[in-house]
């Protein structure tokens, strides 16, 4: 299973666009390779170099696994809550430095009952012995 983006390559730079300095949607990303047996799709976008400790920018679940991309500024699936105490994408906003922004993609022999909301560790904690496959792309963004 794979997950890309047309607007950064793996460990390059997030464009502005996408983060707090400039539109703050999400960025467009390609999925392919997943697994036939796969019954949902979950997103999880997180910067484990925030001050506070990791720091989830974008929580989905029970996206559909025949998905091939997901849009710019797009809601693929059910939205959990992010760090910023919201269901939609936070984007990358860095108070120093450059940070690292994890986009991880599991595949699950499952859907999540889950309602909209759930905070990531409920979402994992769904997850836990249902992944059967995972990608992952991470890119980067210090603020201008």
């Amino acid at each position: 299973m794979n997950i890309s983006s047309a607007e950064f390559k793996h460990n390059g730079i997030i464009p502005p666009r996408f983060t707090c300095q400039g539109e703050d949607v999400n960025p467009p990303l390609a999925v392919d390779g997943v697994p036939a047996e796969a019954k949902s799709l979950v997103l999880v976008v997180d910067d484990p170099d925030a001050p506070a400790g990791v720091w989830d920018h974008w929580i989905v679940f029970n996206i559909d696994p025949k998905l091939t991309e997901i849009a710019v500024d797009s809601v693929p699936g059910t939205l959990g809550q992010n760090s910023f105490g919201r269901r939609d994408w936070g984007g990358p906003c860095p108070p120093s430095g450059a940070h690292r922004y994890f986009f991880k993609l599991y595949a699950l022999d499952t859907r999540l009952p889950l309602v909209p909301g759930a905070s990531k560790e409920e979402v994992e904690e769904a997850m836990a012995g249902h992944i059967i496959d995972k990608a992952e792309i991470v890119g980067l963004y210090k603020k201008f």
